[in-house]
C-alpha cells in the first residue's frame, strides 16, 4: 500500500490516526498521559518537561498505526476470512431480566464478565462506565462483584481509554476479563505480547461491535438538543431499557428527556466520529476471544427483549461462552454463520471502501495505517463502480474538508 507510516506517537496523533485506546500511555506512562480533547477524542500527549521515548514499545502496541493477524489465524476461516477468525456464531441473552433490559442488546457482555467472576475463573472485569463526577465522560474501572459489574451495563458512545488502566489488571490478584472496542482489544493483545505479567492475568477479552467513537462534543450537542444544560446532567444513557432503546438524559431535577437511538446515532454521533474510525477495517472485534453485537438480520418487534450476536473467535472464548450457558448465566444457542453477514450487511462494503480511503491518503502524502492479513482489497474490487469512485474521490474531499494535512492535536 502506498503511503508512509507514523514513526512516533506524536506523529500518530498529529496524523489523525489515534484510536484513543490508551495503550501507549500505559507502556510509557512516564512520558505520556491521556487527555480528553472534546471535539476530537482521548489523546496521548507528552507530559510537560519530561524527556523520554515516544517510539519503541509505545509505538509497537499502537493499533492506530498497525493491525495484523498472524497468518495462521485465518487459515480455514469461514466467510473467506473477511470477518476474521470465526469458530462459531451464537445468539444469546442474559438470564437476569434487569441486565437484559438495561443492556444495549441482551446484556450478554455484562453477563459474560459477571459469570467469569461469580464462577471463580476471574477476580474482576476491566470495564468502561460513566464517570460519577462527570456523566458525559467515561472512566475505566476494575469491577470485582456481580453488583458493580452489572451496574456498568450499557454502551458508552463516547471516548474511552481502557488500555490506559491495564495497570489495574497487572497489579490485581487473580485474572481479569477485559471489555472494550475492537481497537482496544487489539491493543491489549499487543501489550500482552510484550508484557508476560499482563498475559498471565488476562482471563478473557470481549469486544463490542463498533462503528466508530464520537467525540465528547457530540454528546454535549445531543444534550443541548434536548434542552438540557450540560452542567445540569446527572446521567446519560445511549441505549438500553429496551432494544435498542433510546438516548436518555437525566437532569438534576430528575426529569428524563430522550430521543430515539436512530435519531442520536444516525445524526450527531455519526457525524462526529474520529477520523481513524472511518479508515478502520475491524468493526467486529476480530482480535478478541468473543465479540458481541446486534443481530440485525431480521426486523425487531417494538417490545422485543434484547438479544446479542456472539462471535466465537478462540477456543478460550468458546469455553467461556459454553460455561456461561451451562451455568444459566446466559440463554440462547448456535445459529448459522451466514447470520453474521446478514446482521451487518454494510460492513463488507465498508471494509472494501477502507482500502480505497487508505490508498487515497497515501497518494495525498498523508501518514497511513498498515493492515496485514486483514482482507480488504478484494472487497474493494467487489464494490460497484460508484462505490470505488466514492472511496477515492469522496475521501479526497473529506480529507481536505477535515484538514487532515494539519496536526490533529497540539500539546496543551
Amino acid at each position: 500500500m502506498i503511503g508512509r507510516v507514523a514513526g512516533s506517537i506524536p506523529e500518530v496523533v498529529s496524523a489523525h490516526l489515534c484510536t484513543g485506546c490508551g495503550a501507549c500511555a500505559h507502556v510509557a506512562g512516564d512520558v505520556l498521559t491521556m487527555h480528553d480533547v472534546p471535539g476530537v477524542g482521548r489523546r496521548p500527549l507528552p507530559i510537560a518537561a519530561v524527556n523520554g521515548s515516544l517510539t519503541g514499545d509505545a509505538l509497537t502496541v499502537c493499533p492506530g498505526r498497525r493491525l495484523e493477524h498472524r497468518p495462521e489465524a485465518l487459515e480455514g476461516a469461514p466467510l473467506n476470512g473477511e470477518w476474521g477468525p470465526v469458530l462459531a456464531l451464537y445468539e444469546c441473552w442474559s438470564t437476569d431480566p434487569d441486565v437484559r433490559h438495561r443492556g444495549s442488546s441482551g446484556g450478554v457482555t455484562t453477563a459474560l464478565a459477571a459469570h467469569a467472576v461469580t464462577s471463580g475463573r476471574a477476580s474482576g472485569a476491566l470495564q468502561v462506565q460513566a464517570d460519577p463526577q462527570d456523566p458525559l465522560r467515561n472512566v475505566t474501572v476494575r469491577n470485582t462483584t456481580y453488583a458493580t459489574i452489572t451496574a456498568a451495563t450499557g454502551s458508552r458512545y463516547a471516548p474511552a481509554s481502557p488500555c490506559e488502566r491495564l495497570d489495574l489488571v497487572e497489579e490485581a490478584e487473580g485474572r481479569t476479563v477485559f471489555v472494550g472496542k475492537p481497537c482496544d482489544v487489539a491493543a491489549v493483545r499487543n501489550v500482552a505480547a510484550l508484557r508476560p505479567a499482563l498475559a498471565d492475568r488476562l482471563d478473557l477479552t470481549v469486544a463490542i461491535f463498533c462503528a466508530g467513537t464520537p467525540s465528547t462534543a457530540a454528546t454535549e450537542e445531543l444534550v443541548r438538543a434536548l434542552g438540557v444544560e450540560t452542567e445540569d446532567v446527572t446521567s446519560v444513557d445511549y441505549r438500553g431499557e429496551g432494544w435498542p432503546g433510546n438516548f436518555r438524559v437525566r437532569s438534576g431535577s430528575g426529569e428524563v428527556r430522550s430521543m430515539t437511538y436512530a435519531e442520536a446515532w444516525n445524526g450527531t454521533l455519526t457525524k462526529n466520529r474520529q477520523w481513524r474510525c472511518l479508515i478502520c477495517p475491524d468493526h467486529t472485534g476480530e482480535f478478541a476471544d468473543l465479540s458481541v453485537g446486534d443481530p440485525w438480520y431480521r426486523e425487531i418487534g417494538p417490545d422485543e427483549p434484547g438479544r446479542s450476536l456472539v462471535v466465537v473467535r478462540t477456543e478460550a472464548g468458546r469455553a467461556a461462552l459454553l460455561a456461561a450457558l451451562a451455568d444459566g448465566a446466559l440463554d440462547g444457542g448456535p445459529i448459522p454463520l451466514e447470520r453474521l453477514e446478514q446482521s451487518q450487511p454494510s460492513l463488507a462494503a465498508t471494509r472494501g471502501a477502507v482500502w480505497g480511503r487508505v490508498l487515497t491518503m497515501g497518494l495525498m502524502g498523508l501518514r497511513v495505517p498498515r493492515y496485514r492479513n486483514v482482507p480488504a482489497f478484494r472487497l474493494w474490487l467487489r464494490l460497484p463502480l460508484r462505490g470505488k469512485v466514492t472511496s477515492i474521490a469522496g475521501t479526497y474531499r473529506r480529507a481536505r474538508r477535515r484538514g487532515l494535512h494539519r496536526p490533529e492535536v497540539s500539546a496543551p
